[in-house]
């Protein structure tokens, strides 16, 4: 088999992994339907310790010539902190988010975000994020976070309008 099928079988496979099949929505991070937004998919990691999703920035990300806008960014890493918590049924806001920038994230440059939970102390989880170039591995930011879990009438709701069913 060529490398073309190898390729393709292995985008098969990690798409049949997704997580949030329920994409039909406007959620500026993951919803299909909205025309702004980052449309991003979230994968298991191998480990099954969180999760990840692909982002390669566009020039609507940008913020200074070349660079993708820190907002675009940290929108991104709370996406994936908060879909590692939806992924385990822990459905939550964010409370509290620190953010720190090591690099510039380029436009047009393939990154990978990744979410973790790192304790959770019942009402308050504690997660962090990561966002990484694809070419290199380098670490271009990382965040911590504080998510306050909703109340089960509104988890129940949430898990119906956004979980893979």
């Amino acid at each position: 088999m060529g490398t073309i099928g190898f390729m393709m079988s292995e985008t098969i496979e990690i798409e049949r992994r997704r997580i949030n099949a329920a994409d039909d929505h406007y959620c500026f991070g993951c919803g299909k339907n909205n025309p702004y937004g980052l449309h991003l998919h979230f994968y298991p990691l191998d480990d099954e310790s969180g999760i990840w999703t692909p982002f390669t920035p566009q020039r609507e990300h940008e913020g200074y010539a070349g660079m993708v806008h820190g907002g675009i960014i940290t929108t991104v890493l709370d996406e994936v902190m908060a879909w590692s918590l939806y992924r385990r049924d822990a459905w939550a806001v964010t409370a509290r988010m620190s953010v720190t920038f090591r690099r510039p994230v380029e436009v047009g440059r393939e990154a990978r975000a990744i979410g973790r939970v790192v304790s959770d102390r019942g009402r308050l989880i504690e997660v962090a994020g990561e966002v990484r170039s694809v070419a290199d591995g380098l670490l271009l930011a990382e965040a911590a976070a504080t998510f306050a879990r909703v109340s089960e009438e509104q988890a129940v709701a949430w898990r119906a309008r956004y979980a893979a069913q």
